[in-house]
Parts: structure tokens; sequence; C-alpha cells
């Protein structure tokens, strides 16, 4: 009897909770999926401004034919795959590298923490004049340095070999302290009483944090890892402030690509086309992403 009134109980509270965050959950949904429904009516036709007015003509799939023969759209998306590999790869390797370092002292701890965290606190506005000064080929800093050292300095953004490679870098700084805070955040909750005991059988520091730390770790680095995948496919501020996607398609990102269409051309109708895929290619991704994930989590 006790056990069919327990039973009931929970039941009762599991219904109160739903009845409880419904309308939250309403409210919610209808302010996620309005936009991306727009955003999907829009990409069906063609709108055009007259006498202060926007005019709809249904053009269907017209847009989505034409994206394979766009080269811009091409660009930005091998550009936006690679750069989230790269840039997201050495993120999480210095971000975790940092937050091991943090963890492990005890004189300083805040004060390093603090430095690492800096980057993250400024404005995207604020780090684009920063690095776009200091990239400058003529008296950036970068350059200058390089001349101390009698080395030849580059032209950072002006060069399609390196303009790239230079938003990267930019990204890697302002993103590192993100992905640092989360992990450091997760080390801190590790229980001590199992790093005593690897100690304590002999392991070495390697063994302890391959063996131990590591698949300890695994759910947050998966979390934060898919966090950083999803903010890198939308990389824009670096791009825009530093090169305007250049020079030529060098550093031609996706989201840039959907601006350049949407707002300078006035194709509203086309970019939302490109978002409309964009959004779809990057649910794909997560979904995928998450799948390997949860089975790498329940394999260990």
């Amino acid at each position: 009897m006790r056990g069919t009134a327990d039973r009931a109980s929970a039941k009762a509270a599991d219904r109160w909770r739903f009845y409880t965050l419904a309308p939250a959950l309403a409210v919610y949904l209808l302010l996620a999926l309005l936009p991306i429904v727009n955003l999907a009516t829009m990409s069906v036709h063609d709108i055009h401004w007259q006498q202060g007015a926007a005019r709809w003509t249904l053009v269907g799939m017209k847009h989505y034919a034409e994206l394979p023969r766009d080269v811009l759209v091409r660009a930005g998306l091998a550009n936006t795959a690679l750069f989230a590999l790269i840039a997201v790869t050495a993120e999480m390797l210095i971000g975790f590298a940092l937050a091991l370092f943090v963890s492990r002292i005890a004189v300083g701890r805040v004060l390093y923490r603090t430095i690492f965290l800096l980057p993250i606190l400024l404005p995207g506005i604020v780090i684009g004049a920063i690095w776009k000064l200091m990239y400058n080929p003529d008296f950036g800093v970068i350059n200058q340095l390089l001349h101390l050292l009698g080395l030849p300095g580059f032209d950072w953004l002006g060069s399609g070999s390196l303009a790239f490679l230079s938003v990267i870098i930019v990204d890697v700084w302002h993103w590192t302290p993100f992905v640092f805070l989360l992990l450091l955040a997760g080390l801190e909750t590790l229980p001590q009483d199992i790093h005593e005991a690897a100690m304590l059988d002999g392991a070495s520091a390697w063994q302890e944090l391959r063996d131990v730390t590591i698949p300890m770790m695994v759910p947050i680095l998966v979390m934060t890892l898919a966090f950083r995948l999803i903010v890198s496919f939308k990389v824009f501020d670096e791009v825009y402030l530093l090169t305007g996607g250049g020079p030529g398609t060098a550093t031609e990102v996706l989201s840039f690509t959907i601006y350049r269409r949407f707002f300078t051309e006035d194709r509203m109708g086309y970019g939302s086309a490109i978002s409309v895929i964009a959004l779809f290619l990057l649910t794909l991704v997560i979904v995928l992403f998450m799948g390997m994930a949860r089975r790498r989590m329940h394999a260990h």
C-alpha cells in the first residue's frame, strides 16, 4: 500500500512540474520557432522594397537552386568548417592545459584566473581594433618584435596565405579563456580521493591524467566542445572587423556571406536561403557529434 501511495505521489509531483514548466516552455518554443518559420518563408520569396513597403514574390526553390553555383557560399562553407576544426581544437587543448595548470597550484590561483579571463571580457569591436593595429604591416607591434629579432615582417591581413591564420589566432586568443573557465570548474569538482588513490598506487602524472582525470572530465569536455563548435560556426566579428572576408575569399565564412548577401546586396530572400542551409548543416553536425559523444561516454 505504501509503495502504491509513493508512486502516486511521484506521478503527482511529475505532473505538477510539467504543468508548472509548460507555460515557460510554450513561450520559449514560440520565440524559437517563429523566427525560423519566418526565415524559411523568406527563403522562398523575392523581397523588394517599393514605396516603403516590402513586396513579396513567391519564387519557390529558386534561391536554393542558386546556392551550389555561388562561389562565396562554397568558399564560406569550406572556410567555416576548416576554421571550426583548427580554432576549436586549439582552444580545447590550450584551455585544458591552462585549467590543469591553475587547478594544481596553491599560490596565485586567483591572479592567474583573472589574467586568463581578461580577453573574454573585452567587447568584439575592441578586440578587432586592437588586433588590427597589432597586425599592421608598417607599425604593428608584431612586426616590430620580428624586426627586433632580425626577422622580416609580414602583411598579416593582406596576404591570402596568412589572413586566415591571423583570424584563427584572434579567435583562439578570444575564446580560450571561456574553455579554460568551464574546464577549470569541472576539474575543481572532481573528487580528490581518486587522485590520491592513483598517486598511492604509483601512477605517474601522465597515467593519472590519461586514466583518471580525462575519463571523469568527458561530460564537461563534450559540453564545452559542443558549445564552441556551435559558436565557431557562427564566427563573424573577427572576419568583419579584420579582413572583410578578403583578400579574395581567403577569410570568407558563411556568416559573413549571409551578411553580404542579405544586407549589403539587399537580397533578403537569397540570404535567408543561405541561413536555412547553414542552420540545417549546423544542426546536423551537432546531432552527429552528440550521438558519437554519447556512445563514447557509454563506452567509458
